[in-house]
């Protein structure tokens, strides 16, 4: 029959019971329990402040990122719109180009209507030419009497800034019509005179833009002037040269 010593299982129990409540109860015990702890919550703490600085970070750069091809994308929106911006710039440019040059009828029409208009105001006056170097005209012709080449060239001047800076040149000048008839001979066998017209060169500035709306047409363009007349002596004048515009 076995036999069993209950008293000296429960008297080794108590004495390893006692030599944990010892451990436990000594101060460095507890003072080296209490370190691990708070070392293994700090190695946590900071473990997870790396993993959550880490993910922020991630974040942080994504953004950025996404931030910086918004960024290019604005600019290179930006870009486009400056460059649509200049082309309309330039294409009202053109626009208020054309319409300067509508407004003032620049170009050799407007010239020679310009021209038209005051020739008709002074019968006798023949033009020969019209030269236009930019801004620069240079009108040659032909007339009885430097009277009527004055009132040509005030009908110029007083303009309102359509012609300026005139100036004018005659010389003398025998007509190529001369009259050769019996009649034209005087009694005692001499031939009259020689009939003589006044040739003379216009220089000016054409301006346009300066005129301000001042010409206004109202007749079609022509560059021949018909509107001469006879002088009451019965002289035939000068016959009309045909008016040539060289642009």
């Amino acid at each position: 029959m076995i036999k069993i010593n209950l008293l000296d299982s429960v008297t080794a129990r108590n004495g390893a019971g006692s030599l944990v409540e010892r451990r436990i109860n000594n101060p460095m015990s507890r003072l080296l329990i209490m370190t691990a702890t708070v070392g293994v919550l700090l190695v946590l703490t900071i473990v997870g402040d790396i993993v959550m600085t880490q993910r922020a970070k991630t974040e942080a750069e994504r953004q950025l990122a996404e931030q910086k091809q918004i960024a290019s994308e604005l600019e290179s929106v930006t870009k486009e719109m400056k460059d649509l911006d200049q082309k309309i710039q330039n294409i009202n440019a053109r626009i208020e180009t054309i319409k300067k040059l509508r407004g003032s009828q620049a170009g050799p029409s407007a010239v020679l209507e310009a021209m038209r208009e005051r020739i008709l105001m002074v019968p006798g006056l023949y033009l020969e030419g019209i030269e236009q170097k930019g801004e620069q005209l240079t009108i040659t012709g032909n007339s009885r009497d430097e009277t009527q080449v004055t009132q040509f060239g005030r009908s110029l001047e007083f303009s309102s800034g359509l012609f300026s800076n005139l100036n004018i040149e005659t010389v003398r000048k025998d007509a190529l019509n001369q009259p050769t008839s019996a009649a034209a001979v005087s009694p005692g066998g001499q031939e009259p005179p020689k009939l003589q017209i006044v040739g003379f060169t216009i220089r000016c500035a054409y301006t346009p833009f300066k005129a301000g709306g001042a010409q206004k047409p109202s007749m079609p363009t022509t560059a021949t002037n018909n509107q001469a007349v006879t002088p009451s002596n019965n002289i035939p004048a000068a016959p009309p040269p045909q008016q040539v515009a060289k642009y």
